[in-house]
């Protein structure tokens, strides 16, 4: 990386609970190209101030985790597609001092179902409700999918979640026979869950695909099951790869290379 100057470009990112994930990511990328950029995390309890930082500073970009994501709608001056799409924000882009907020977390989903030819027409089971359900139901909802069932325990959620595109919700897991299963909860996810297999093997078997959006770690129990079943994956690491990979080439005008990308995600994740 080069050495600290006054020239240097700043990006950063905005969450409860920083990570060195994304940190070390774009830094890492920074240096495999050759760019005058660094990338620093941060935290804060006045989002309106942080926000209005960014735009009197230069700051380049920035990314936004929760609880951010909804609150900062309103403090920027342009809103693309796929942030409008779910009203939430995952990054930030100055230009001259003029905001756009996008949602590459919709965007990594949506490429990532075209890139495994995931079938519209196939049935879908969601487990989750939650903030990064509502980019993953979205996106399947974007990309022409019309049968998918939310599966929530929190009633009110769910229901909220499904009816926004047109879909249904359930409260207990229904039969197995969904041709595509997506866990978008903690469950399999490094900690108190990481043992927890977020579907019955009997769903699995009877998939096409299964989607962990868990991305640490990257085998999780589900994609283990999945893979002994002979059933294709769509991994929680290439959802986060991918997400930050669009937040690079929004930042830095710059698309790095599928390698690259997976070599920056697997540094990442050291």
């Amino acid at each position: 990386m080069p050495i600290l100057n006054k020239d240097m470009t700043l990006c950063i990112s905005l969450a409860a609970r920083p990570s060195n994930i994304g940190t070390r990511f774009h830094n890492y990328l920074y240096d495999e190209l050759g760019l005058n950029f660094i990338y620093k995390a941060f935290t804060t309890d006045d989002i309106a101030g942080a926000i209005g930082g960014i735009r009197a500073l230069g700051i380049r970009g920035c990314s936004v985790s929760m609880p951010f994501k909804e609150d900062v709608l309103a403090l920027v001056d342009e809103i693309e597609s796929s942030a409008a799409a779910i009203q939430s924000v995952n990054t930030i882009v100055n230009a001259n001092g003029r905001l756009t907020a996008s949602n590459t977390d919709y965007e990594a989903v949506a490429q990532l179902l075209a890139e495994h030819a995931v079938d519209p027409g196939a049935s879908v089971l969601v487990r989750g409700s939650g903030g990064m359900a509502k980019a993953v139901v979205a996106a399947f909802a974007g990309a022409g999918f019309r049968d998918l069932t939310v599966l929530a325990r929190n009633t009110a959620a769910g229901a909220r979640l499904a009816d926004q595109y047109g879909f249904r919700a359930v409260t207990e897991i229904p039969a197995p026979g969904a041709d595509v299963i997506v866990n978008v909860t903690p469950l399999g996810m490094s900690g108190a869950d990481a043992d927890a297999l977020a579907f019955p093997s009997s769903h699995i078997a009877a998939a096409h695909t299964v989607f962990d959006v868990v991305a640490f770690p990257s085998e999780t129990p589900l994609i283990r099951a999945a893979r002994a079943h002979g059933v294709a994956v769509i991994t929680g690491a290439e959802v986060i790869a991918l997400q930050a990979a669009r937040q690079f080439s929004r930042y830095t005008g710059v698309t790095p290379t599928p390698e690259q990308i997976a070599a920056a995600s697997a540094f990442s994740r050291a």
